[in-house]
């Protein structure tokens, strides 16, 4: 990916099945505006009047409870869109969970684009259905439950099928595990600790990797992500 994005006519035609051509089109649409780089780990800041369109890398989207807590919301990649024009949480920051590549668009600007409104619309329902699947994995009653199923969300939505298994390639603390499903560290350690011994999963640089094995769920993710 060009550190700078790139831009021709606004009639160019729209894939809205891929990710990657939507990323190309604003590319096409957007020649002499320099993407935003954010190193893994920073934060990443937000304004009323833009939206933020993931080029390449994942961003992790947070609140914080009454409690002091923090709770995270989602986790988006590339071609989606993250911005406080499509929230009402409030408080509502981003953080560069791997490195990143954002591209600023204002909400004047896209609101004037029936391109863009074209090409938002498929990766704005990614989000909503991924919130839903969040609240639907908050249901779970056993916490085992709830760490497995969200692992699953991740390989579907992130994973890369290899030999072994499908990676999840991102770096995900034991904290930032417990926070997402609702639980604590020392739990989700001792969950992953089954996990790798009933064979379910590995640990490979610092990254989950499911087991590709007929008895486990994560078979039922390979069509769907090579397909992607």
């Amino acid at each position: 990916m060009s550190v700078i994005a790139t831009s021709a006519t606004r009639n160019s035609p729209l894939d809205s099945h891929s990710h990657q051509t939507f990323i190309q089109l604003l590319e096409q649409l957007y020649r002499e505006r320099a993407l935003v780089f954010y190193g893994a780990g920073r934060s990443i800041p937000l304004r009323e009047d833009e939206v933020l369109i993931i080029c390449r890398g994942v961003v992790q989207l947070f609140t914080i409870q009454q409690d002091g807590s923090e709770t995270l919301l989602g986790l988006a990649g590339p071609s989606m869109p993250v911005g406080l024009p499509l929230t009402t949480v409030d408080p509502y920051w981003a953080n560069a969970l791997t490195d990143v590549d954002v591209l600023t668009l204002p909400m004047a600007e896209i609101e004037g684009s029936s391109v863009l409104m074209a090409g938002m619309f498929r990766n704005v329902t990614l989000r909503m259905q991924q919130a839903e699947a969040w609240l639907a994995l908050s249901g779970k009653r056993l916490v085992a439950d709830r760490l497995q199923q969200f692992l699953l969300m991740l390989a579907k939505d992130f994973g890369q099928v290899e030999p072994s298994g499908i990676r999840i390639p991102m770096r995900l603390t034991h904290h930032q595990l417990a926070t997402a499903i609702g639980t604590t560290r020392v739990t989700v350690t001792r969950l992953l600790k089954d996990f790798k011994l009933e064979g379910w999963l590995t640990i490979d640089q610092r990254h989950v990797v499911l087991r590709l094995d007929p008895r486990f769920p994560a078979n039922q993710l390979i069509t769907p992500i090579i397909r992607r």
